[in-house]
């Protein structure tokens, strides 16, 4: 019996229209990033497991595709190491296929010091892959469209990021909301509820607040160790409402015994007044519930949440101060953002948001009638592909019909006619397959008419 064909659960297969589609979102989104100042990188799928592990966090690291030295790794592996995940993992796999872009590119930054002008401002386009539960909107393998700077801790860069969200869902269509926290508020309340050395735990619980609920966030406090009298203070925090300037001196209050916590309020407040200085379309707002559930993340964190369709996060990322500092380079601070490819394609489908000539590939088909009118119709064609007209010519002579059946199918919208007549009169029958209409002009007039 054959095999029946199909793909991992949590992978997808892109036909010629999605992947028009996907190219308008990533050609959006580059040239965004170009105009900002931003460089091209591309680094490999697999890293050494060392370069991955660890910085995730515990849930993160569950999440990584180890990748097996060879097809027969297993060879060497004697039964009693199969129990010991550790030594199986070190005998038969030292790689890993990336989790994120940001790692690896702090990997390249400390390999590659030498090399490069700080600040380093790249950008990078690429998939990654987490061993996460497939389900709407999450997969396992995804494309993420990440913009760094490396070697400044200038809040300007986190303008500049709010810039480019802003620049990029404006010109999407996509309505959003832009939210912004400081991992050293987060901090400083874990300071101030006597639990410094719990900052991971609250965060990791808080993160999972639009998915679980505050409820099921507040239990899962008490479980990581967090009293009662803690979560009596976070709590008030996560639902502050207002406006910027009333969420700030709020925070001011509840932080007073903090300097960290302090420090995370004063950034804030300068990004935001930076943030007044700029025409921002898009809303743009301080969410104290927001945690981001990365361990590298040291200032400011961000998020996008999609206004009029209901989905997960389409954008984060945020400060990290020494991530560089575990391959041997300290101190140099860096902050990035990370668009979410896929989910940003699911958003623009949902609200038939992609501009007819974002899918349209082929412009006109020519119809093939025969051995003479092909010989003629080739330099015609010719001439229109030279002017960056896109354009085919069928491939068999066939009836009619089935040729501009094949246009239809294919969401072509012109179909070219040229007989024996339209060759000695020097002219082509143009007939626009939406409105049915027809009309004959000179060959040398077909470029300006598709135009």
């Amino acid at each position: 019996m054959a095999q029946k064909p199909s793909i991992p659960k949590g992978t997808r297969d892109f036909s010629p229209e999605q992947m028009a589609g996907r190219n308008y979102i990533f050609d959006t989104i580059k040239s965004v990033f170009k105009k900002f100042g931003f460089q091209p990188l591309e680094t490999p799928s697999m890293e050494n497991l060392s370069t991955l592990l660890g910085k995730y966090g515990d849930e993160g690291d569950k999440l990584l595709f180890k990748v097996l030295n060879s097809g027969d790794a297993f060879a060497g592996v004697v039964p009693g190491e199969l129990a010991n995940s550790n030594a199986l993992s070190m005998k038969v796999c030292e790689k890993g296929l990336r989790y994120d872009l940001t790692v690896p590119f702090a990997r390249y930054v400390v390999q590659h010091q030498n090399e490069i002008c700080f600040p380093f401002k790249r950008y990078q386009i690429q998939p990654v892959w987490r061993a996460d539960r497939p389900q709407k909107g999450r997969y396992r393998e995804f494309y993420q469209c990440d913009v760094d700077v490396i070697g400044s801790r200038s809040l300007l860069n986190e303008l500049e990021l709010v810039q480019i969200v802003d620049e990029v869902f404006t010109k999407l269509g996509v309505r959003v909301c832009l939210k912004i926290n400081n991992r050293k508020i987060l901090a400083g309340l874990s300071q101030v509820i006597g639990h410094p050395d719990k900052l991971v735990d609250i965060t990791v619980a808080i993160d999972k607040i639009d998915k679980i609920g505050l409820d099921a966030v507040k239990d899962e406090l008490r479980e990581r160790g967090i009293d009662d009298a803690g979560i009596n203070v976070i709590e008030p925090v996560l639902l502050l409402s207002g406006s910027t300037a009333e969420k700030i001196a709020r925070m001011k209050e509840v932080l007073a015994s903090s300097e960290t916590g302090l420090l995370g309020v004063a950034e804030l407040e300068e990004l935001f007044g930076l943030i007044s200085c700029a025409d921002i379309k898009q809303q743009v707002e301080i969410d104290l519930s927001l945690a981001r559930g990365l361990n590298y993340y040291t200032g400011a964190i961000f998020e996008v949440k999609a206004l009029d369709w209901e989905i997960g996060s389409i954008s984060g990322g945020g400060r990290y101060d020494d991530l560089t500092g575990i391959f041997g380079l300290p101190g140099m601070s860096g902050v990035g953002i990370s668009f979410g490819a896929d989910r940003i394609y699911d958003v623009l489908s949902g609200l038939n948001l992609f501009p007819e000539g974002a899918i349209q590939c082929t412009k006109v088909l020519f119809s093939n009638m025969g051995a003479a009118e092909l010989r003629y119709t080739i330099p015609v064609v010719a001439q229109l592909r030279a002017a960056g007209i896109a354009c085919e010519i069928y491939a068999e002579s066939a009836k009619f019909k089935k040729q501009i059946d094949y246009a239809v199918k294919k969401n072509i919208p012109f179909f070219a006619i040229i007989g024996e007549d339209e060759m000695a009169r020097g002219v082509v029958v143009l007939k626009d397959l939406a409105s049915g209409e027809q009309r004959e002009m000179e060959v040398s007039g077909l470029a300006e008419a598709l135009a």
